[in-house]
């Protein structure tokens, strides 16, 4: 019961406070990261490898402490440290705050605003898209970081606690920062691809799963199926196809990289996206969010029950 009520203030305290807007821990730790990895950065395997363990490992361990102590001093001080160090993990809240500004831009038909908006939730190359390509782009971010900004980061806090919601926040900014397939991080950022990939495999197919059951589930499951192998993520493509499937949009296509025009698969089915779309993705995570705490309530209660029965 801890658990889930320490996630429902989590949720509560994202969607009243948003994230940080000064001093994001986050922040730290990508200072720290470009720290070691300035120190580190050998054109090795290895060395990426270390350099993930020396940022990562000791603030787990640090968290992990810090919750046994707290939990052998008072209940009430283990469930505030939860709830605080969930909340810094999740950012429901911040996905809407960067979605919808693109999707009011595109409803007003003002394009060069809605470029500019969603040129803050995307690395391509905003200036270049038209009204569909950048329905597209809000869309797909809003799908994909459902998972990798709320769900995952829910799945580690329910196993772990604090320490493994750290763990996967951790892990998913180190790739955001070093799990490029360039020259300077193919050998030292596949380490931090590979663990963000391991991390996220399961979280991505509940997290598909979950898109799948709260909308259109045929199509959802169909588009599962047929298109999330061919997307270059293992798990960014169940999440996008069952997302884009489940809201009946379609999505993926040519998108522009560095001046490039790379070709990428299909995904989803149906109408291509629009302000509309944008707006259903948001309520299909929203709802999604829902659905997990209204589940890991009822997992509390029955295990109440059931110990005391």
């Amino acid at each position: 019961m801890t658990t889930a009520l320490a996630m429902l203030a989590a949720i509560l305290l994202d969607a009243w406070l948003g994230e940080p807007r000064r001093a994001h821990p986050l922040v730290a730790f990508g200072r720290l990261a470009g720290g070691i990895e300035a120190r580190l950065y050998r054109d090795r395997y290895m060395a990426g490898l270390r350099a993930w363990s020396l940022a990562v490992v000791p603030l787990v361990v640090l968290c992990w402490l810090a919750a046994k102590m707290l939990g052998s001093m008072t209940g009430w001080l283990s469930f505030v440290f939860d709830a605080v160090v969930l909340y810094l993990a999740i950012g429901l809240r911040s996905l809407g705050e960067h979605a919808t500004p693109v999707a009011c831009a595109l409803h007003d038909g003002n394009l060069p605003e809605a470029r500019t908006a969603v040129g803050r939730m995307v690395s391509r190359d905003t200036h270049v898209l038209d009204e569909t390509q950048v329905a597209a782009a809000a869309t797909e971010s809003v799908l994909e970081n459902g998972n990798d900004a709320v769900f995952a980061a829910l799945f580690w806090f329910v196993l772990f606690g604090a320490p493994g919601a750290v763990l996967y926040r951790l892990a998913n900014t180190l790739d955001a920062m070093w799990g490029y397939r360039t020259a300077r991080y193919e050998r030292f950022g596949w380490a931090a691809a590979r663990l963000d990939d391991a991390l996220n495999y399961l979280p991505a197919r509940l997290t598909a799963t979950t898109y799948a059951l709260l909308g259109d589930a045929t199509r959802a499951w169909r588009c599962w199926q047929t298109q999330a192998s061919s997307w270059d993520s293992p798990n960014a493509g169940p999440v996008m196809a069952a997302g884009a499937g489940a809201i009946d949009v379609r999505l993926g296509g040519a998108a522009p990289y560095a001046g490039v025009w790379e070709s990428r698969p299909v995904l989803g089915e149906g109408l291509p996206p629009d302000a509309g779309a944008i707006a259903r993705a948001l309520r299909l995570v929203r709802r999604g969010v829902a659905l997990w705490l209204a589940v890991a309530c009822l997992f509390a209660l029955l295990w109440r029950v059931t110990s005391h029965a």
